[in-house]
């Protein structure tokens, strides 16, 4: 009996360098897309950014720039009636998270060619097949577009806030507890696991470790070094085809924290403060991960996140149920009030 295969989806390209959106032209010249072409871009910052790529496309080039405010499936409907009404055959994906988000999930609907564009390095989103859509009936990653080419402009990502530079290291660092999480399924359960992608996103988490010794003495260089960690993280994801070498227990509480006070933090400032708790569960040195992501700023405590303490306990105790198919050191079980108030406040997540 023939094995089911494995089908590994991949960038073709990945454009990394200062002041290259002038060149964006140049690239889909050499990729060979074809117009018309749909700019998918946020409010403010990234829709100005949108706009200056626009204009350098030649003046026989059709495009139309749409703007979204969250990535929720009403702002997926809306993008999707202008990729009909424009008949688009490519989209471009220019901004944050959620634009990215909803930009690679219409692709993928639509089977369009999907360029990713980031505005922001605050999370892995930029590279991977997955994407997370408000109003699906799940409330984690579905599958999504991987991006034809990825265009990192280090000038205008290293002039994002730095509150989003900071959780795109935490996101990345929490790789550590995803792998650990992904091999213990594979003992308990028998499940696949990917030596190779392993590899390659711890390769990412430690890249982030080294961030955070450079990102307070040189912003370019620690933004540019973020950038890479997070294409490979995606990359990972998408050699395993799926989001486990990415995402395991810190990212379960991290999506529970996310259901009980939605918009309160950016998602990956709750997988630093998932990273430092499952450490401790792990036997990982969680202090020296609590230290380092301190010394750039990260909030390490729920509080300067606006969380209560009961929240995060919550979070804990439930985290276990938001993907009861993905085994993790959180177990069938889940944790108990007792346990989560002592995990949370020993690592001083919660006083």
């Amino acid at each position: 009996m023939v094995s089911k295969e494995h089908v590994i989806s991949l960038p073709r390209r990945v454009l990394v360098g200062n002041n290259i959106i002038e060149n964006i032209p140049i690239y889909f010249s050499q990729l060979d897309l074809k117009p018309p072409y749909l700019i998918v871009t946020g409010e403010k910052y990234t829709k100005e950014i949108a706009e200056k790529i626009a204009e350098n496309f030649p003046k026989d080039i059709s495009y139309e720039v749409v703007v979204i405010r969250d990535a929720s499936l009403d702002s997926v409907y809306y993008v999707e009636e202008l990729v009909k009404r424009i008949n688009a055959k490519v989209l471009l994906g220019i901004g944050g998270g959620k634009v990215i988000d909803v930009a690679k999930y219409v692709s993928f609907r639509n089977n369009l060619e999907f360029i990713s564009i980031p505005t922001s390095p605050s999370h892995d989103g930029i590279t991977s097949p997955f994407a997370s859509i408000k109003g699906l009936s799940k409330a984690v990653s579905v599958k999504a577009k991987e991006p034809l080419a990825i265009i990192a402009d280090i000038e205008i990502l290293s002039s994002a806030p730095r509150r989003l530079i900071n959780a795109g290291i935490g996101d990345t660092i929490g790789k550590i507890i995803s792998v650990r999480d992904w091999k213990l399924a594979s003992k308990i359960r028998g499940e696949y696991y990917g030596d190779y992608t392993a590899s390659l996103s711890l390769m990412s988490a430690k890249h982030a470790f080294q961030c955070t010794r450079i990102i307070n003495k040189d912003i370019k260089y620690g933004t540019r070094m973020l950038m890479e960690a997070l294409i490979s993280s995606g990359v990972a994801m998408g050699m395993a085809g799926s989001t486990r070498p990415a995402s395991g227990s810190e990212h379960l509480f991290a999506h529970a924290v996310e259901i009980l006070e939605p918009e309160k933090a950016l998602h990956g400032e709750l997988v630093g403060l998932g990273t430092i708790m499952m450490a401790y569960l792990h036997n990982i040195n969680w202090r020296t991960i609590r230290r380092r992501l301190k010394k750039i700023g990260f909030p390490v405590k729920a509080k300067e996140l606006g969380l209560s303490d009961e929240i995060v306990i919550k979070a804990l105790t439930i985290a276990h149920t938001i993907r009861p198919e993905r085994y993790t050191i959180l177990g069938d079980r889940g944790l108990t009030w007792n346990s989560a108030e002592k995990i949370a406040t020993i690592t001083g997540v919660i006083d």
